[in-house]
């Protein structure tokens, strides 16, 4: 078996990000990768312009108890008049600075009486003036290629005026899971038989990372069906995900199937747990990954091994989240012969700080575990831990997307 951390980089290598390119509507480029390296094509704000609603003065102007006849009124969106000495100007949130003033006064200090205004607190120079060019500068860097677009770089995009977005490829992602005893949700069911719930998991995973479900097919215990399903999958996706029959059973035929469309296993097995039955092969540059069947493996399999593949697929410029230690609450000493992945709920401890909390059956049949957790704790192989011992905890809010 593979330690963990070296399976985990042989699939977050085992492609690289996609060629395609696509050029989208700004109101569609959440969820996306930019493409490329952008640079800021206007200053923003491209005036100097006010931060609050009040009057604009020159400093010099100002005296303890007198009043300065206004101006004029200017909103946003308007052109002021350059300032008169001893005059002021109203102005409201955003309206542009004009020429000859140095200051803005909120309106909360000040007196408006028969279109005058007293400035009931000494000014000081340039006070809530946004500058030009304070936040970005025509030809400063903006955004790096690579960057996972949300709705925060979609405002900073808009406010350089762009309408369209230059973003990689969306992943396409085959599905496929096997099982004679499956049967999908909604249809009638044996009492030999359990629905099947890796299929819409996996293709709520993959959405969940901003990859394209193109296909969730299943397919019967079978070599014939295993290889069209396969087959299928291989046409129309850039990475494949199986579930199931790659271990070692009489009919676990996932393995057999791979070889006969000429895979070559670089990987199989992985000293975790849960999550053992792991393997990767490419097919015509094509990546696939089986995953074990139990739900829970799976689960935990795509957020620790295959969602860094996905990233780097997606040209992403973070592949590996963050990874904190915290503390865990156990009611006795954890050892285990395999790097163990416990479904915890990351809590407020009593004393304040964060800890770590088990559920309560961590089988890896246990699906009602995976909402109520949220990530997972890392227990070494092969070493007692104990109550409190500070492990790495995986986020799934992190993980997962």
């Amino acid at each position: 078996m593979l330690d963990f951390d070296h399976a985990q980089t042989l699939l977050a290598n085992a492609a690289g990000p996609l060629q395609r390119r696509d050029d989208i509507p700004l109101n569609d480029a959440a969820g996306r990768v930019l493409a490329t390296d952008l640079e800021a094509t206007v200053d923003i704000p491209p005036a100097d312009n006010s931060a609050m609603d009040g009057y604009a003065l020159r400093v010099a102007d100002w005296q303890a108890g007198a009043r300065l006849p206004i101006q004029q009124r200017c909103y946003a969106g308007d052109v002021p008049e350059p300032l008169k000495p001893g005059h002021a100007i109203r102005l409201f949130t955003g309206s542009l600075i004009p020429d000859g003033a140095d200051t803005v006064v909120m309106q909360e200090d000040t007196v408006e009486a028969d279109n005058q205004v007293e400035i009931t607190r000494q000014p000081a120079p340039n006070q809530h003036i946004r500058r030009r060019g304070e936040d970005t500068l025509t030809g400063a860097p903006l955004l790096a290629a690579g960057t996972l677009l949300q709705a925060a770089h979609v405002a900073l995009l808009a406010s350089q005026g762009l309408a369209s977005v230059p973003v990689l490829g969306q992943l396409r992602v085959g599905i496929l899971t096997t099982g004679d005893e499956l049967v999908p949700p909604g249809t009638p069911r044996a009492p030999e038989q359990i629905y099947n719930s890796n299929g819409p998991m996996l293709a709520a995973l993959v959405r969940g990372l901003g990859a394209l479900p193109v296909h969730v097919l299943h397919a019967r215990d079978t070599e014939a069906d295993l290889l069209a399903a396969f087959k299928t999958l291989l046409a129309d996706c850039d990475l494949v995900l199986s579930v199931g029959g790659v271990s070692v059973g009489e009919r676990d035929l996932v393995k057999p199937a791979l070889a006969t469309l000429g895979g070559e296993l670089s990987l199989w097995k992985v000293r975790m747990k849960p999550g053992k039955p792991v393997a990767l092969a490419k097919i015509g540059g094509t990546p696939v990954v089986s995953l074990p069947g139990n739900p829970v493996s799976a689960y935990a399999v795509f957020a620790m091994l295959v969602s860094p593949l996905v990233r780097r697929m997606q040209g992403r410029e973070t592949i590996f989240p963050p990874v904190s230690l915290l503390p865990l609450r156990t009611e006795r000493p954890r050892q285990d012969g395999r790097e163990e992945f416990l479904r915890v709920q990351c809590r407020t401890a009593e004393h304040g700080g964060s800890e770590l909390v088990p559920y309560g059956h961590q089988g890896s049949g246990v699906i009602s575990s995976m909402p109520w957790a949220t990530g997972l704790a890392r227990l070494p192989a092969d070493v007692l831990v104990n109550d409190q011992d500070r492990v790495p905890y995986y986020d799934l809010r992190h993980w997962l997307a």
